[in-house]
């Protein structure tokens, strides 16, 4: 009795020793607002409580989410790894995380700390037990061991994009005064809703306010390194859901005590507004910095604070993939000025109908301009279908980002500068998503879509890319690349091909006709989608009568996986009235199937929905994942 007395006594002390040489780390974080705060200088914002935060602390001026959506950059932020690497880059999905990895609050906790969070999660990485000391809506760093450090999150969802359209709403803010943005329309819907978000935002803030009071109350103040920061960029359409600097942009305010200073970045002082571009990525392995572990090389990010402080990086990194049920896919950087967007889907608008999305009412409104011809063309650009293939915005001379600069030639060098670092990027983290996303989960059975795509034999990417990019370049010298890449062993080179000529509408199609019949029987289904919608929506009477069957079969959830019939659902709904000969056909097929993971389970159902014009079911997510049988 007397020994395990003893070793109590000795456990106790060790932890209050390891407490001294160790920080708390409190991370406040709110849902779906960009940098409309008054710290960011915004003045229409009412945010006392993060505002005097950034007076006693510092706020970084550049801060991106690297994905504009909140399942995708939680993804990011848990394996500090960008979601593109590790195959979590499509909203509500779910992939293994990549061998020898693990989650970064496994580390924290392997050095001595309490973690908690409180209480969204929303991964697209499967979560092993042992990541969390509490996950849940109850979890709060006061049930640690006395004297244990803790790492601890609170996230408030007030101001996510569901609370932007509840009504009756109480409002703090005057819809009267509120700035749109060139690229919304002016209506008293648009108004309503900004204002609403600001209210939102104002909410959100006074909840990170009562958690800096128990802090304070508990006499951990000048013992607890704060971050505030939210998830994405607003909850509006064109900010939420898009990778540009409206959707991505983010607050990040930091704050040390006298006492962790020394763990501080750099240039950190009071009231800094610090130039250093960060990002999500960027978080995992700042923490670690932070409790003295060196972050392990498979991690992406930079650290930014702490022992293992990095120097600031010259470019930080966004992306998108599939949105709920619809399908695209976009890369983008930024050094700050300027942004750039790579459209590897030029072919389909910004303003997909994502049914969630349509809930809002500006959104609602927006699109009916769109279709009446009532908006000016910065307004059109979100609706404008084709997109361009890649976009530049000079964010001090055009911050709304509706002045596309890729195709003026005084800015070719800042183009080309920009380009090589969206390409250098998905070469050195081997960006998993230009696969189709069912064919990336084939290629990688038995092993992890990261560890699949850092296999060359089985994902040869620097082809994959040199082809998808000749594909959405619209050149005409790359039609006799993309005519040959039918031919090639490798279906995603098939596949881009494929999609090459479909983006060339009726001019492409009858210049491949020959390849394209041959591939709509392809062995891979996506390639069969996407020839298959190129001949019905370009080609001729005959090719139509025998795609669009095709099509109807692709779609059919009992004889195909998930993510074929996702394809196929997607490409019908872009043919408009040249699918009413299937109309009939499309009511009979399945909305429900077996998935690999309960999180796509709903997206066929919202898919049918549209196409039959019937009112689906909504919601961002299904909160807990089911496994099912077939992939």
């Amino acid at each position: 009795m007397k020994r395990l007395s003893l070793l109590v006594s000795a456990f106790i002390f060790q932890l209050s020793v390891f407490a001294a040489d160790r920080p708390n780390i409190l991370w406040l974080t709110s849902e779906d607002h960009g940098p409309h705060m008054g710290c960011y200088g915004d003045t229409f914002a009412d945010t006392p409580v993060v505002d005097a935060l950034a007076a006693k602390g510092m706020l970084f001026k550049h801060c991106w989410s690297n994905a504009p959506v909140c399942a995708a950059a939680r993804t990011t932020i848990i394996a500090g790894m960008y979601s593109p690497s590790t195959g979590g880059q499509h909203m509500r999905s779910m992939v293994p995380m990549p061998k020898g990895t693990k989650m970064y609050p496994q580390f924290l906790r392997e050095a001595g700390y309490y973690c908690t969070n409180n209480s969204k999660e929303d991964y697209n990485l499967v979560k092993h037990d042992g990541v969390w000391d509490e996950s849940s809506g109850n979890a709060h760093w006061k049930k640690r061991t006395e004297g244990q450090p803790f790492f601890a999150i609170f996230n408030e969802t007030c101001s996510h994009e569901s609370q932007l359209r509840k009504r009756p709403h109480v409002a703090i803010h005057d819809p009267a005064k509120v700035r749109v943005p060139a690229y919304h329309p002016d209506t008293p819907e648009v108004r309503q809703d900004w204002a609403q978000y600001y209210d939102q935002v104002t909410l959100a803030d006074a909840s990170a306010g009562k958690r800096l009071k128990e802090i304070e109350e508990a006499g951990l103040a000048e013992d607890t390194i704060i971050f505030y920061y939210a998830d994405h960029g607003s909850g509006m359409s064109r900010n939420k859901r898009w990778p540009s600097n409206s959707g991505l942009h983010v607050p990040m305010v930091v704050y040390f005590p006298e006492k962790w200073k020394h763990l501080a970045p750099k240039e950190y002082a009071a009231g800094v507004k610090s130039d250093r571009l960060v990002s999500f990525v960027d978080l995992a392995p700042t923490l670690l910095s932070l409790v003295g572990v060196q972050p392990p090389e498979w991690m992406q990010g930079h650290a930014f604070a702490g022992k293992f402080q990095s120097e600031p990086q010259p470019f930080i990194y966004g992306f998108r993939g599939r949105m709920d049920e619809r399908y695209d896919c976009v890369r983008s950087v930024t050094d700050g000025r300027f942004v750039y967007l790579r459209n590897y889907m030029p072919h389909l608008s910004q303003g997909q109908h994502v049914a969630y999305q349509f809930e809002t009412p500006s959104t609602r409104v927006w699109r009916k301009l769109y279709d009446e011809g009532k908006l000016t063309p910065e307004q059109s650009l979100f609706w404008k279908e084709p997109k361009d293939a890649e976009e530049l915005y000079d964010l001090q001379s055009d911050p709304d980002e509706v002045h596309n600069l890729a195709a003026k030639p005084e800015h070719a060098e800042t183009l080309a500068k920009m380009r090589a670092a969206q390409e250098g990027l998905a070469l050195k983290i081997r960006d998993a998503g230009m696969l189709p996303e069912g064919e990336m989960h084939q290629r990688s059975e038995g092993t992890t879509p990261y560890d699949m795509a850092h296999d060359d034999k089985l994902y040869p990417l620097e082809r994959i890319l040199k082809i998808a990019g000749e594909a959405t370049s619209m050149k005409s010298d790359s039609m006799a690349d993309l005519k040959a890449g039918f031919a090639d062993p490798d279906s995603a080179i098939r596949y881009w091909s494929a999609m090459g000529i479909r983006m060339r509408g009726a001019d492409g199609v009858a210049a491949a006709h020959d390849e394209l019949v041959k591939a709509a029987k392809d062995s891979s289904t996506y390639v069969q989608v996407v020839a298959n919608w190129a001949l019905a929506k370009y080609g001729r009477a005959a090719d139509r009568e025998a795609a669009l069957p095709a099509l109807v079969n692709l779609s059919n959830w009992s004889q195909h996986n998930v993510f074929t019939s996702m394809s196929a659902l997607n490409a019908i709904g872009d043919l408009g009235d040249k699918a009413k000969p299937i109309a009939a056909q499309l009511k009979t097929l399945p909305a429900k199937g077996e998935s690999p993971d309960g999180r796509f389970s709903g997206y066929v159902a919202r898919l049918l929905a549209d196409l039959n014009g019937t009112k689906p079911a909504v919601g961002e997510a299904p909160a807990k994942k089911k496994k099912k049988a077939k992939k």
